[in-house]
């Protein structure tokens, strides 16, 4: 992946050994496999976080910028950076509401959140309540090590996928999602199933437009984040955690839906292409 001309985002927070670290515990291969299955990659974190962590103190946990030498945390900054500029655009062209930059927040253990307690174990997410994502670095070697999903453009599509989540914040579609969520809770693993896979749309749609203005992918990128959206299927999740499949159960979608909305946000840069909530099959 090639960020060399990429700008880094000042929007990221570095909370990484600031303040007691809430439940600092390492991740586990069972702890990361179950959390995937009920809530990875930020479905409903009001409840998940809250359920996990109980609700966020009031007092903050001091920030500042990332350290200018922490090349993971460049990287993570110019990834999100790009984020930024392309649904700045997208946003002028196609949304009736301006586009405003999402915090991302570096965490190690555990950090508050206004939706609750964030959790290392849980995986990224993104908390709408404060507009911020939240990522423990160690994650990306989970990945790489348990999931078997290495690569930076595998971790590039993790941050996409957590802005697209802010994005659907923005646009109302999470919004919309929770009160149909009430209306008919029958309905709410299927509805986060097509949420998920818009977020996953999303990712796609970003890594288009970022390669069309700066030249962002190198060979095998593509095949690293297809790999990723696999490995992270509910199908698979579920086969490894309790060796059986459950679709009712599904809230992400299986590795072949989330394969085929990001190729589909990838392969048209097409806003009107990630309705996956009009979409008679996903």
């Amino acid at each position: 992946m090639r960020l060399d001309d990429s700008r880094e985002s000042q929007n990221v927070e570095d909370r990484r050994g600031a303040g007691p670290r809430l439940g600092g515990r390492g991740i586990g291969v069972g702890t990361i496999v179950l959390a995937l299955v009920a809530m990875y990659f930020g479905v409903d974190p009001s409840v998940v976080l809250q359920l996990a962590g109980g609700p966020a103190p009031t007092q903050q946990v001091p920030a500042q910028a990332p350290d200018a030498s922490d090349t993971q945390a460049t990287f993570v900054a110019r990834v999100l950076g790009e984020t930024e500029d392309t649904w700045q655009e997208i946003f002028q062209e196609h949304a009736r509401v301006p586009y405003t930059d999402p915090r991302l927040v570096l965490f190690t253990g555990a950090t508050p959140t206004a939706c609750g307690t964030g959790q290392a174990a849980m995986g990224p997410f993104y908390c709408p309540a404060d507009s911020k994502v939240y990522i423990d670095l160690s994650f990306f070697e989970e990945m790489k090590r348990r999931l078997n999903a290495p690569g930076d453009f595998a971790q590039a599509y993790v941050i996409a996928h957590e802005v697209g989540h802010h994005v659907q914040h923005l646009l109302g579609i999470s919004d919309r999602v929770d009160r149909l969520r009430q209306q008919a809770p029958q309905q709410a693993n299927a509805l986060s199933v097509r949420l998920e896979l818009q977020a996953d749309c999303f990712a796609g749609l970003w890594a288009n437009h970022a390669n069309a203005t700066h030249r962002i992918l190198e060979d095998g990128d593509v095949e690293e984040a297809l790999n990723a959206a696999s490995a992270i299927g509910d199908d698979r999740l579920q086969k490894q955690s309790q060796g059986y499949i459950v679709p009712d159960s599904f809230t992400h979608g299986s590795s072949a839906q989330r394969v085929r909305w990001f190729k589909r946000g990838l392969e048209s840069g097409d806003l009107n292409q990630c309705d996956t909530f009009g979409a008679a099959q996903l």
